[in-house]
């Protein structure tokens, strides 16, 4: 079958994909929905990490992007939302991952996690956007369902013989399928087994993103891009600069401390396999597609055009 979520099939060709939307203030509506299906962008960024936590606008906005076409053939812009959680900690990640069923269930194509600090509260993340019938890089020591029913607890996940670290269980129950797969134009069925975080399930539509952005998210940058599931991260210069004391957003060319920050964090992304996300203009865009940025924020409809131009890249918007 054809990929549901277009940035993922533009990161599988080595494609740089470009987002739009603003971290606060997007109008969820059922028309603007269908005014932005013909996006220039490949991703619609819905910013709930500072915007309102509205589950019934997101509902009406994605109804609006699927009657609203699109030039690339793909059924909808795919739609990643930052999520008002904070990845500061693993049970606060767990005592929060309602946030992820509820927009999941509105039939989002991904979720970025705000300041992302252990590696505990990013592998609590993923499992709480998984079904527990997924089992790609879950510890295959786990106690079988059948055990467990007879009273046996499950293990904790640990690591392979290479070190890598494993996952524990999915969280996400049954029950949203039905308002989620009819926007992804799927079967119940169809929607449980494709809304699985990629490239962890090479088939899977989940876009799960981090966001690094304080000082101890990138200490253990490593450590938290190892954790299986994740599609791309980024290195946040806005609140990564006001915890180093600089109170207006800094870009690239950054101070030392967080150039070296964001080499850091990008270095982990080149040893995990996972597309880096930075901001870029005109003059430097094609810089940093040919450095090894994949991910291009910024919203600007000229800077797309210039990257695109600069990778070849045949997929209309």
């Amino acid at each position: 079958m054809p990929r549901i979520n277009r940035a993922i099939d533009l990161l599988e060709a080595d494609q740089p994909i470009y987002y739009t939307g603003a971290h606060s203030g997007h109008i969820l509506t059922r028309e603007q929905g269908r005014i932005d299906a013909g996006t220039w962008a490949d991703y619609i960024n819905v910013g709930m990490e500072h915007g309102a936590f509205d589950l019934t606008g997101l509902a009406h906005y994605m109804t609006g992007l699927v009657e609203g076409p699109t030039a690339s053939g793909h059924r909808t812009p795919a739609v990643i939302v930052e999520a008002p959680v904070n990845g500061i900690d693993e049970d606060m990640v767990r005592f929060n991952a309602w946030h992820f069923r509820l927009i999941l269930g509105q039939g989002a194509h991904g979720i970025l996690l705000c300041q992302a600090e252990t590696p505990g509260a990013v592998r609590a993340f993923v499992e709480s956007c998984r079904y527990p019938h997924q089992k790609a890089r879950v510890d295959p020591t786990f106690v079988a369902p059948v055990d467990r029913l007879r009273g046996a607890r499950k293990a904790a996940a640990g690591r392979d013989v290479h070190g890598r670290p494993y996952l524990g269980l999915g969280t996400r129950g049954r029950g949203s399928e039905g308002t989620a797969a009819p926007i992804w134009g799927l079967s119940a069925e169809e929607y449980m087994e494709r809304c699985d975080p990629w490239p962890l399930n090479p088939r899977g539509e989940l876009l799960l993103g981090v966001k690094l952005e304080s000082p101890e998210g990138v200490a253990n940058a490593d450590e938290i891009l190892a954790v299986p599931g994740l599609g791309f991260a980024e290195m946040g210069p806005g609140d990564l600069g006001l915890s180093l004391g600089y109170t207006r957003v800094m870009r690239n060319p950054y101070p030392p401390e967080m150039q070296e920050a964001r080499d850091r964090v990008f270095a982990a992304c080149r040893r995990n396999g996972i597309a880096f996300l930075e901001g870029a203009n005109e003059t430097n865009v094609t810089r940093l597609i040919d450095e090894g940025v994949r991910v291009v924020a910024g919203g600007r409809e000229d800077v797309a055009r210039v990257g695109r131009a600069h990778t070849r890249r045949t997929m209309p918007t």
